[in-house]
Parts: C-alpha cells; structure tokens; sequence
C-alpha cells in the first residue's frame, strides 16, 4: 500500500510540475560522435553498453520529435544514432526493426525515408544473413512505402527469399503470391500452381487455388470493364448497367466469376460481388486499407 500510495503522489507531482513547467523544446541537437569505428574505440570494449546507450537516445530522440516538434520535426540525427548503434552491436535486432519503422514513418510522424530504412535492414542482413525477419520487413517497406508495380515486385522478391531462410514460417508463402498478384499475375500464377501441387499442408493448397480464382476474376474485371468504357463512349458518357449491356448485345448475360457470383457494376466500374468467396480480391490498397 506504501508503495503505490507513494507511486499516486509521485504521478501527481509530476503532473503539476508540468502544468506549472511546460517542458522546453531543447535546441541543442547535436551528435558528437558519428564514425561507429570511433565510438568502438571509445567504448573500451563495453561496446553492447554503449549500443544501449545509443538506442535509448535514439528513442528519445524520435519520440521528442514527434511529440514536440509534431510539425517540424526534422529527425536529422535518427540515421546517424541508428548506424552509430547498429555499428557498435550488429546483432541489435530491436534496433534494426524498430528503427527501420522510425526512418521509413511518414511525416509529420517521421523523416519519411523509406531507402534509408532499407539501408538499415540491409546492414542488419550483412550481420545476420539467415534472419528472415529482416528481409521480410525489407518487403514491408517496399509494399507499404512505394505505390508502383516496380516495388510490388521488389516487396514479393524480398517476401520469397524470405520464406526461403532457415526457420521462416509458412504464412511467408501466401504473402509471396498476394503481393505478386498486384504487380506480375503471370508469375502470381505460377508459384500459386507451384504451391498447389506441392504444397503440403491442405490450408495452403486451399489459399493457392483460391488466389487463382482471385487472379481469374481481376482478368475478367479488366476485360469488363473494357466492354463498358467502349459502352459509354458510343452513348455519350451515359451510365451503364448489366441490362444495358445485354439488351444492346454487348454481353449474352450478367457475367460472374468462378465462384458463380455476380459481378457488380457501380457507378460503371466493375467490381467483384461484395457476396463472393473470392472477395476481396488481393490488390495494394485494398491491402493498405485492410491494414
């Protein structure tokens, strides 16, 4: 009872204190050190003390910017803190996740760099070549930070080679195809009929021929939705419907997927029926959104 008694009156001094003292945003924002060979030398050997040490300034430092300078944060000294720490022990696994999150955090939440938190990881790989989280988190920045099929590629070839390390976890293998499926269907397809052939597990051989089916229906969507632009643009930019389309012969019916669903037209886009066991279908910002 002494105990948290003593806790309660220590939280409410605290409190008052800074009611009374709004903390100053300290303008000395200065690293002394920046070569990690040097801090290695300073260190005495006591380089894993002073890693932590390093960490913890660099948590402060990312927290005080996003807390105090919410808006014109510059985080100028989280790449240096973070190589500084990183230098001093490569094996600093918490520092080389947690940090990539921080440097590739888009402002006014942080510095907004994605290819900085690559960098990051990429060292951490160099220090551990079979840590599959580091190269999984690779994709990560890559699927989450950059909006073109070009990096959708990059994220599922990090995913892959991810799911090839030493004791990766199966769910590694849907990720691949998933984020495949956004930017090369063709090679989607083909580790998904890799997967369904040889995949040992009845879960994952049930995913793999869904995600066909997946695939199937975004081509279909994709021919559909030709049918209806050229619709429109011969009646003027008119909204079109399934009927229209059948009455003016475009279509023999209302089409649907494998699953023997609709499809749905709204607003003349072409979607997958809200019903559908294939919905949703694996797309970047139907992911983003899901997150």
């Amino acid at each position: 009872m002494a105990v948290v008694l003593g806790m309660a009156a220590a939280s409410a001094v605290l409190a008052a204190r800074d009611q009374r003292y709004p903390q100053q945003i300290s303008t000395d924002r200065v690293l002394y050190l920046r070569s990690g060979r040097v801090a290695h030398v300073l260190a005495l050997g006591f380089d894993s003390l002073a890693a932590d040490l390093y960490w913890i300034r660099t948590v402060q430092h990312y927290g005080g910017d996003r807390i105090w300078r919410p808006m014109t944060g510059a985080f100028e000294l989280l790449q240096p803190l973070l190589d500084l720490t990183t230098t001093l022990d490569p094996h600093f696994t918490v520092a080389y996740r947690f940090g990539a999150f921080f440097l590739s955090a888009s402002p006014p939440g942080g510095p907004g760099r994605p290819d900085q938190a690559i960098a990051l990881l990429r060292k951490g790989l160099d220090a551990d070549p079979a840590r599959w989280q580091y190269a999984h988190d690779i994709g990560f920045v890559y699927l989450w930070h950059f909006n073109d099929a070009a990096s959708l590629k990059l994220a599922a070839e990090w995913f892959e080679r991810a799911s090839r390390m030493p004791k990766a976890p199966n769910w590694l293998l849907p990720v691949v195809t998933t984020t495949l499926a956004g930017a090369d269907r063709d090679a989607a397809r083909a580790s998904l009929r890799d997967l369904a052939a040889n995949a040992g597990q009845a879960w994952l051989k049930r995913y793999a021929v869904r995600t066909l089916g997946q695939l199937s229906a975004m081509d279909d969507i994709d021919a559909l939705q030709v049918i209806v632009d050229r619709y429109r643009e011969a009646h003027r930019g008119a909204g079109a419907t399934w009927d229209d389309l059948i009455r003016a012969g475009a279509l023999p019916g209302v089409p649907v997927d494998q699953a023997r669903a609709a499809y749905e037209l709204r607003d003349s886009r072409v979607t997958i029926g809200a019903k559908s066991p294939l919905w949703p279908l694996p797309a970047l910002r139907a992911n983003r959104e899901a997150r």
